[in-house]
């Protein structure tokens, strides 16, 4: 049982790059390259677990990154004078050109968030003549929300899971082969999330440690979220998640 899915929200190796830096609160001008790599190269492995179609260009970055890395443990040279040319000979640092690259994809990518709310702000002007909206003001609390967070973080979630389970897998298994559509598993879900009151803990919804069943659960939780069904919390960075129903008069309460 297998699932070839591509998610077209990912907007390519450089957001998720910036998406890295931006977590760990790195420097974009000083790039700890061993430690962007690892972290790189682990969300890679994490979308090859989910048996995603991992674009070329992600594993392209992730050789430039492994480049980067290498060059970086050459032995430094310090400047020289060319008495020839009557100039220093700096020796480049192999990591600007990535960094070149970052600025201008955050520049483009803050650029195309700044039309976004234009679109929004002028999304709210009308020229039709004011009319009675008191029949639809039930439907005010169906509204999509701003979530704050994206495929990334759930993707970081779903790799602390991944490592939690193998941890806690017991060293012989009989394992029962069971195959659930992700129709299916959204339809579990949905009444676990209308059963509780409260918002539910991410790492909660995953009671199976079977890998076909951990994938199925995840892209069910995804495709809610893509269907504006959950509200999807994390107060903070490397915090955990969690996750409610957002239809009906549901209040969202502490955990």
């Amino acid at each position: 049982m297998s699932y070839k899915i591509k998610i077209d929200a990912f907007e390519g190796p450089l957001d998720l790059l910036l998406h890295l830096i931006n977590r760990l609160e790195i420097d974009i001008y000083d790039i700890p390259v061993a430690e962007i790599t690892e972290q790189y190269v682990a969300y890679i492995h994490t979308m090859k677990e989910l048996e995603l179609d991992v674009a070329s260009e992600y594993l392209v970055m992730a050789a430039t990154l492994l480049a980067i890395k290498s060059k970086m443990l050459l032995p430094k040279h310090e400047d020289e004078w060319d008495a020839e040319e009557e100039e220093f000979i700096y020796e480049e640092d192999p990591r600007d050109e990535l960094v070149m690259q970052l600025l201008e994809y955050k520049k483009y990518k803050e650029a195309a968030g700044e039309f976004k709310n234009l679109e929004a702000e002028r999304a709210l002007i009308y020229t039709k003549p004011p009319i009675d909206l008191t029949p639809y003001s039930s439907d005010a609390n169906v509204e999509k929300a701003d979530l704050d967070v994206n495929l990334y973080d759930m993707l970081g979630a779903f790799q602390k899971l991944l490592r939690r389970k193998k941890l806690q897998r017991p060293l012989q298994t009989r394992i029962t082969r069971q195959e659930v559509s992700i129709e299916k598993r959204i339809g579990e879900l949905r009444e676990t999330l209308r059963a509780s009151r409260n918002k539910v803990l991410f790492s909660s919804l995953f009671v199976d440690d079977n890998k076909e069943q951990l994938v199925v659960t995840f892209m069910a939780i995804l495709e809610m979220m893509k269907q504006n069904e959950v509200i999807v919390e994390q107060t903070n960075n490397f915090e955990d998640i969690f996750i409610a129903w957002k239809q009906g008069d549901l209040t969202v309460g502490n955990h």
